[in-house]
């Protein structure tokens, strides 16, 4: 069992050789690796992993194609970052997955060091994604303690309205706004109204209009 812990790469290559050969590269720059026969093995076996996570993805291959694998991904919204490698393509081909988000596009045989430095890319960009999805989903946590009055005081907080005018425009008094608004303050672990407004935005929470 690979620790949950390390990033890993995983590696799809319908070719038995270049399988072996790439996981021994792999392994031998310290990286955690897992190897797949096809596109479709991976969908079937791969658990939606929670650690970093990269993928080395050969294009051309029976079945499923690294380009259709990459376009499974994006539609189950598996954000894996992506090192394709080829001994067929083409300039159209590397564009289209380039666009679509890939770190590299490499021709076979590829270039170990080229590889090497692709992966340690992707795996970067795996680690910054994963610190990112941790950040939000801890932020969704804390808005999901506020009841449905505290979400609206907070949206109009973060829009930078006033108790007072706040007060107004739900039908209350100031006074007790604050409590709401000190109530917000708290469950969103924020000391400044600079903090809420930023976490209001990370999670999508829409700005009133003033």
């Amino acid at each position: 069992m690979i620790p949950s812990s390390l990033p890993t790469v995983f590696l799809v290559d319908d070719d038995a050789s270049v399988r072996r050969a790439l996981a021994r590269l792999i392994k031998s720059a310290g990286h955690q690796v897992q190897t797949f026969t096809s596109a479709r093995e991976f969908l079937d076996t791969s658990a939606d992993a929670e650690e970093a996570a990269c993928l080395v993805l050969d294009v051309r291959m029976p079945g499923l194609t690294g380009i259709d694998l990459q376009r499974e991904l994006q539609t189950m919204n598996r954000n894996l970052p992506i090192v394709f490698i080829t001994g067929h393509g083409d300039i159209p081909m590397s564009v289209k997955a380039m666009k679509a988000g890939a770190v590299d596009f490499l021709p076979k045989p590829v270039n170990d060091t080229d590889l090497l430095r692709a992966i340690e890319r992707a795996i970067a960009r795996a680690c910054r994604d994963r610190a990112e999805r941790i950040k939000i989903e801890d932020i969704q946590r804390r808005v999901e303690q506020l009841t449905p009055r505290e979400r609206e005081v907070m949206a109009l907080v973060a829009s930078g309205m006033p108790n007072k005018l706040i007060a107004s425009e739900l039908g209350t008094v100031e006074k007790t706004i604050k409590v709401h608004r000190a109530r917000v303050m708290e469950k969103m672990e924020v000391g400044s109204l600079a903090e809420l407004v930023r976490l209001a935005g990370h999670v999508g929470i829409p700005r009133k209009k003033v």
